[in-house]
């Protein structure tokens, strides 16, 4: 098991005010639950993530639509990186947006998704604006694979659309050279962070947040949030959101 991050706060902050700190959403700021709808923002880990943005440059890479996870955040001081980082907004005009003309390949898998799957007890279709999720959360067991198959379908039929796998989810994104990880890059440059004395720190639960500790090993810091022990580039590990939220004020108090 890689150490817990609570135990090496000072060394992972690397001195007053170094920090740049990346954040994913779901199962990391909140955990993870049945409804994507409801997983809302409590109001503590708010107010950390306000302290410390005023100490240190702070950015969300989200699965989520780029709206939707603004909105839930709802601070105006921070970065935002939607649908896993093709659309990027913050502060000072910020603005990326990726693979526009994927859009209505995208448009067209969601209709065929719908059609697969809305038979299917529990399936759901989410679309966000570059990418289309199919949660299989709360389908039977023996239903799973069906989902699955008609994910692969429909990835099959559009050349220009990769699927990858989430925690109970399958996403359907437009198939070019960009994730977590080379957003977090691009970020770290447009943001003016790429001197060396600028520590990137990323926290994350998911599989697409791996990208992102890949990207930043050789000049960063990753730190999974998982229960279980699991093969990941990340150097450090949190159990769950309640422990994100005591390193981050760990961590604020270490940049003042």
């Amino acid at each position: 098991m890689i150490p817990s991050a609570l135990e090496h706060v000072q060394e992972i902050a690397g001195g007053a005010g170094r920090a740049a700190v990346f954040l994913d959403y779901d199962g990391t700021l909140t955990p993870i639950v049945s409804q994507p709808e409801e997983a809302w923002l409590s109001d503590s880990m708010r107010q950390k993530l306000r302290e410390l943005a005023a100490r240190a440059p702070v950015a969300i890479l989200s699965g989520r639509d780029l709206d939707d996870v603004r909105r839930r955040m709802n601070i105006d001081a921070i970065v935002y990186a939607g649908s896993h980082g093709f659309d990027i907004a913050g502060p000072h005009g910020l603005r990326r947006q990726m693979a526009t003309e994927f859009l209505p390949a995208l448009d067209l898998a969601e209709k065929e998704l719908h059609a697969a799957l809305d038979g299917i007890s529990g399936a759901r279709v989410e679309r966000k604006r570059f990418s289309i999720a199919a949660h299989y959360r709360n389908v039977n067991e023996n239903d799973v694979p069906k989902v699955e198959q008609a994910v692969g379908e429909v990835a099959t039929r559009h050349r220009k659309l990769r699927r990858i796998n989430g925690k109970k989810v399958y996403e359907l994104l437009p198939d070019v050279a960009w994730d977590k990880g080379k957003a977090v890059l691009w970020l770290l440059e447009a943001l003016g962070l790429e001197r060396g004395n600028i520590r990137p720190i990323y926290i994350g639960d998911d599989r697409t947040d791996e990208d992102a500790f890949r990207a930043l090993e050789q000049r960063g810091i990753g730190i999974l949030v998982s229960e279980q022990s699991q093969p990941t580039a990340a150097r450090y590990s949190l159990k769950n959101p309640a422990e994100v939220e005591r390193f981050l004020r760990a961590l604020t108090a270490a940049l003042t």
